[in-house]
């Protein structure tokens, strides 16, 4: 489809809203909407201008008030900044949704048995599905954990997995987010201010709600506790205030009523790990740790960290605490291994993968590194370990001197990078100025398995806000809009 503009009711708000080849949330073609998206619609039509500047400038405040904010690194004016929020919210059908469920509950049920497997028995080694070099060169895979039994062999308890909808309008997986998934968060105050915003609209859609996901994470981290203690002491584990997620550490915790602590606040003895307190050491049975492997405890990995605890992995390994998610899990959602899940999934599963991938090209393949060398300025180049939108070239918005620094770094390094087609993925109406304009959005659903994989219905959309981007990171100038799964 040529980028053709919409007459959509003749409404001026639509004016610049124009469709091209990328799939669209809201219109299904030039002045045809899907018709779970006409009730928004009509509801933004009979809103004037004002009327939706006061419903921004109200979300803005209500951000404001209860701190939700992020952190850019690098920059010198200052790195705080509140959270952009479009006010549209992105609405999904429910059998839309269902298929997501199926597909995600599938992903992580066959990377939680391939890094159970990797660290024990090695069969999907042996048998040469996943080459040994691509997991032991990952810098997430931990030797400490060969042979080490996990509770309940849950390696990943908690999940963030991005998902693309793709010109055909199908969802598929971006990439896996196993070691410290963040942004539930907004997920979940984004849907507070959505309500207080659209009472009216929200409660017409018959929204499934997502409210219940602290709890869920409760139990779910409360089933993974040590034998013997039926009421563990549960904490959460944050490197402190200046770490980009603070808020959402701070948030969860409350909203758990578990305590929010950082390294200097855990001491471990006889393998046994206690939390400081003002009426003496109480034991720590469960950590859901925000905390990367490297920096958790200077005994077994870097000794300069400050942030974690000395003797906590020989706790973990002793059994006496669980961590959340385990050490180790980063192997999963290298970027490199990424291209293997739709064959770890066949392997351990015997199923065709519900949610495909896409297409990637491993550099340390010297065919696939000379295609993508004589192609990057139409690929998108990522480092494997990067993430935040950090160790990126997008080729077609990039410069011959950027292309020129990536495929120096490829040539160097190969195993550091991947490719992949740069995608047109799917756009969303938001509220630019008094205009209603498309701007391309992921979706990040969280996935929490314990006893069983649970998974809340909707996610986090990211929107890439600024016009043409296909970034949607925060740090990268991107923002975020309220899920709507529909009940029906």
């Amino acid at each position: 489809m040529n980028p053709s503009q919409t007459n959509q009711f003749a409404h001026p708000a639509l004016k610049n809203y124009l469709l091209d080849h990328a799939y669209d949330e809201m219109f299904a073609g030039e002045n045809e909407l899907h018709p779970h998206y006409e009730p928004l619609l009509e509801l933004f039509n009979t809103l004037s201008k004002e009327e939706l500047r006061r419903r921004k400038n109200s979300a803005d405040v209500s951000f404001l008030n209860q701190g939700i904010t992020f952190t850019v690194y690098g920059r010198d004016e200052g790195t705080e900044r509140i959270f952009p929020y479009d006010l549209l919210p992105r609405i999904i059908t429910s059998a839309e949704w269902a298929t997501v469920e199926r597909g995600l509950t599938q992903r992580i049920t066959a990377l939680n048995l391939f890094l159970k497997d990797i660290y024990n028995e090695g069969r999907i080694l042996e048998d040469g599905i996943v080459p040994r070099d691509v997991v032991y060169s990952c810098k997430h895979f931990r030797r400490q954990m060969i042979g080490l039994q996990v509770p309940r062999n849950v390696y990943i308890a908690i999940c963030g997995t991005d998902l693309i909808r793709m010109e055909n309008g199908e969802f598929v997986v971006l990439e896996d987010n196993l070691r410290v998934p963040s942004g539930v968060s907004y997920m979940l105050t984004n849907r507070r201010v959505m309500k207080r915003i659209f009472p009216q609209l929200f409660r017409s859609y018959n929204v499934r709600p997502i409210e219940q996901y602290t709890q869920l994470l409760l139990g779910t981290l409360r089933s993974l506790a040590p034998e013997g203690r039926p009421e563990p002491n549960i904490v959460l584990l944050s490197p402190g205030v200046f770490n980009s997620a603070y808020f959402e550490h701070a948030y969860l915790a409350r909203q758990m009523g578990i305590e929010l602590v950082e390294g200097r606040d855990l001491v471990t003895h006889d393998n046994i790990v206690y939390m400081r307190t003002t009426s003496g050491l109480r034991r720590v049975d469960v950590i859901y740790r925000r905390v990367d492997d490297d920096f958790i405890d200077p005994l077994a990995f870097r000794g300069d960290s400050i942030l974690g605890v000395s003797g906590l992995f020989n706790a973990y390994r002793a059994g006496n605490v669980t961590l959340a998610n385990a050490f180790g899990t980063g192997v999963a959602d290298d970027k490199a291994l990424y291209a293997y899940v739709p064959d770890i999934i066949k392997y351990y599963l015997s199923e065709e993968p519900v949610l495909q991938n896409v297409k990637t090209y491993l550099l340390t393949d010297k065919k696939s590194r000379q295609h993508v060398l004589q192609n990057l300025d139409k690929l998108v180049v990522k480092a494997v370990g990067e993430s935040g939108g950090y160790g990126m070239l997008i080729g077609p918005q990039s410069t011959k001197a950027e292309q020129a620094e990536f495929a120096a770094k490829i040539e160097a390094d190969p195993r550091n990078y991947i490719a992949q087609p740069t995608i047109s993925f799917s756009r969303a109406p938001c509220l630019i100025g008094d205009e209603l304009q498309p701007r391309h959005v992921d979706l990040r659903p969280y996935v929490l398995y314990g006893d069983k994989v649970t998974i809340v219905p909707g996610g986090l959309t990211r929107v890439a806000l600024k016009k043409g981007s296909l970034v949607v990171n925060s740090s990268q100038g991107g923002g975020s809009k309220d899920t709507w799964v529909l009940s029906q």
